[in-house]
């Protein structure tokens, strides 16, 4: 599973003024989260907690939680209010960045392969392998679009399953056996889990 998760944390921030290629930006960004992890300071258990600070601005800053959070909620997103969606996108995004934070601390050495970049006005699929130690490989495509002046990851395809598609079926099944109230309370109750 970490190797899941680490080819979804690798996206982050990379400071441009400009957006330029968006595997560009994206192997930029990968080497920034390569950096936080193979730090010698921050690898102390002491130091857990400012290495995941740093690990979640840094994914904070590439993803788009808005984007992801409307594609997951499909046509839910629309019967929600202003402040639902801005709640419901708090929450998403918590559990986004400290279920891949927790899990990328697994790193063990696995190499990201840049393989295609495909590109069609404001949005992009950036293809790359994630290769193991032990020479396992697994595919992770990156969807992107356009924001302003840097492309943002709106979903990550792992070996041909969706994020977003997978969250929205799991937040569909909760939403028609319950309610989507129901699902708030269920991402609010994880939370406090996660943070006992």
């Amino acid at each position: 599973m970490a190797w899941v998760i680490f080819g979804v944390v690798t996206v982050a921030r990379l400071q441009l003024a400009m957006a330029g290629v968006p595997m560009d930006q994206l192997r930029g960004t990968v080497d920034r989260v390569l950096t936080i992890l193979q730090d010698p300071r921050l690898r102390s258990a002491d130091k857990r907690d400012e290495r995941r600070q740093q690990l979640a601005k840094v994914i904070s800053a590439r993803f788009d939680f808005d984007e992801m959070a409307r594609r997951s909620l499909g046509a839910e997103w629309r019967r929600l209010t202003l402040g639902q969606r801005k709640e419901f996108v708090e929450l998403f995004a918590e559990l986004l960045r400290d279920t891949y934070v927790a899990n990328i601390e697994s790193y063990k050495g696995e190499k990201v392969i840049y393989t295609r970049e495909t590109q069609e006005e404001q949005y992009a699929v950036v293809q790359t392998i994630l290769r193991s130690p032990e020479g396992t490989e697994y595919s992770l495509d990156y969807r992107l679009h356009r924001v302003d002046k840097e492309w943002k990851v709106y979903d990550v395809v792992i070996e041909n399953v969706s994020i977003v598609n997978n969250y929205r079926s799991q937040f569909a099944r909760v939403i028609n056996k319950s309610s989507y109230e129901g699902l708030i309370r269920a991402l609010k109750e994880k939370k406090l889990s996660r943070e006992n």
